[in-house]
């Protein structure tokens, strides 16, 4: 017993003389509120406060004032489409010969999911995953009323769109912070109508900034967060302590279903520049062209390079006359910053462009031979190329249903491929088509059919056209040639 008296009054000697000590480098605090200092933890940092909870009134504050101001901008998104199934017997000619063509009735599918306003004439911003294949889609705001809306931008890519829907009074909105200030441990609110059940509040803190290589679209720099994200809640918003959207809710790691902590929201930066591109009219959003590729810096390739960490966006391409060209920029070199932003990765550098304005300037500095270069490079649209005409394949083929165009940069933009590819690119495809039922993807590149070249859309519509049974065909799918052949 006398030794643990001993210990305590050790520790109360060094907290007491700890004290005193930094009530002398501070004469201006009493005591007190050296003391509270020092167990808050405050008194440091970038000058924003951030602490954790001292007293019980701090253990008593509430976030249903923030919840108040930001819930009624968060709405409830229904889709629906018909999609009518093809019987498993069509194609072959002996149950047509006796039974005809017979169609199987089409069913309904229904997806839901939620959205934000974000402008007061009536502007939501969802998920695209919500909206996809949709034939009709209907918002509700919490107050109960429910509004047929117009599908005005989609991105499949990025897994954003944006809706439009009317009333004669202006509409509850939240607006959109800065989602390059966020960092991690901030807290944030995710608002939404996870099952259906109603709308709903979670909150967390930001786990992490910048993911990459999720799996959940080819978009590259999503923020974590472990508020609770669960099926319904995708295209929510992800809610700061200003009452402002900093991300759109879009996907949760799961194993069972449900939120295990692991969510996964777009950063508003890119969200208001896909709005902007809405508000101007425009039914896709274009990202300024640069005209180069650019692949991660291994460890090897930065020990070669003499960097000491492997960062950046390597240069391994650079197209003739391109923007990237006119300014300066050279294969080999590694993308260290672009308007005074670091650039970790390719990804990094594709969600900076992104965010930019075509028509705007930017300084890229470059790790050229050792040494760092500043170049401005002007920001353009990607060009459409020699034709950008759209050619639709009827008729009976296994490509019935498709739309297909020659590949431009451009157009290879807004398929995701790389500038360099060059062919015939299926651009859309009818969901009840033959086409569909055979498994073709927007984006494959149609190579070869029935031992033809195919180096236009002309020679697809010719080939497609042929009084044929048997087809063979090789197709291009994210740089993997794929060889078929089938009866029909």
């Amino acid at each position: 017993m006398l030794h643990v008296l001993r210990a305590l009054l050790s520790a109360t000697l060094i907290l007491t003389a700890g004290l005193a000590a930094h009530a002398q480098e501070t004469p201006a605090k009493d005591l007190g509120d050296v003391l509270s200092d020092l167990l808050r933890g405050g008194g440091q940092g970038d000058g924003v406060e951030r602490r954790v909870p001292f007293s019980r009134s701090d253990v008593q504050l509430s976030f249903a004032p923030l919840v108040r101001q930001t819930a009624p901008a968060v709405v409830n998104v229904y889709a629906s489409a018909q999609v009518r199934a093809q019987s498993p017997f069509m194609g072959d000619p002996f149950f047509e010969q006796f039974f005809g063509r017979q169609q199987m009735p089409p069913r309904v599918q229904s997806s839901l999911g939620s959205g934000v306003l974000v402008d007061e004439s009536g502007l939501v911003v969802t998920n695209h995953h919500v909206i996809r294949g949709a034939d009709q889609v209907k918002v509700a705001l919490s107050d109960g009323r429910e509004f047929e809306s117009k599908i005005l931008l989609r991105d499949e890519s990025l897994d954003l769109a944006v809706l439009k829907i009317d009333a004669p009074t202006p509409f509850p909105v939240v607006g959109l912070g800065d989602s390059d200030a966020l960092q991690v441990g901030d807290l944030v609110l995710a608002i939404g109508n996870p099952f259906g059940v109603g709308q709903t509040t979670t909150s967390g803190i930001v786990s992490a900034l910048a993911r990459t290589h999720i799996g959940i679209s080819d978009f590259g720099f999503f923020i974590q967060t472990d508020a609770a994200i669960n099926p319904g809640n995708s295209g929510g918003a992800l809610i700061n302590m200003s009452g402002e959207v900093v991300g759109i809710n879009t996907a949760i790691f799961s194993q069972s279903g449900g939120s295990i902590g692991i969510g996964f929201a777009i950063p508003s930066n890119i969200v208001r520049a896909v709005v902007d591109a809405a508000r101007s009219g425009a039914d896709v959003f274009e990202r300024p062209y640069l005209g180069a590729t650019f692949d991660a810096v291994s460890p090897q390739v930065a020990e070669a390079l003499g960097m000491p960490l492997p960062r950046g966006a390597l240069v391994t391409d650079v197209v003739a006359d391109g923007p990237a060209a006119r300014a300066g920029l050279k294969a080999g070199d590694v993308v260290l910053s672009m308007g005074g932003i670091p650039v970790e990765h390719p990804d990094a550098l594709g969600y900076r462009l992104a965010t930019r304005a075509i028509g705007s300037e930017a300084d890229l500095v470059v790790l050229r031979q050792g040494k760092e270069v500043t170049l401005k490079l002007t920001l353009e649209r990607a060009p459409e190329g020699a034709s950008a005409t759209e050619l639709l394949i009827e008729g009976r083929s296994p490509f019935a249903g498709t739309k297909v165009a020659a590949l431009s940069p451009r157009l290879a933009q807004r398929l995701r491929l790389s500038d360099s590819t060059k062919g015939v690119a299926i651009v859309a495809i009818d969901g009840n088509s033959p086409a569909a039922g055979f498994g073709f993807q927007t984006g494959d590149i149609v190579r070869e059919v029935n031992g033809e070249e195919i180096a236009a859309p002309e020679d697809l519509v010719r080939a497609a056209g042929e009084q044929t049974r048997w087809w063979r065909f090789s197709i291009e799918r994210q740089g993997q040639v794929i060889r078929q052949m089938l009866r029909y």
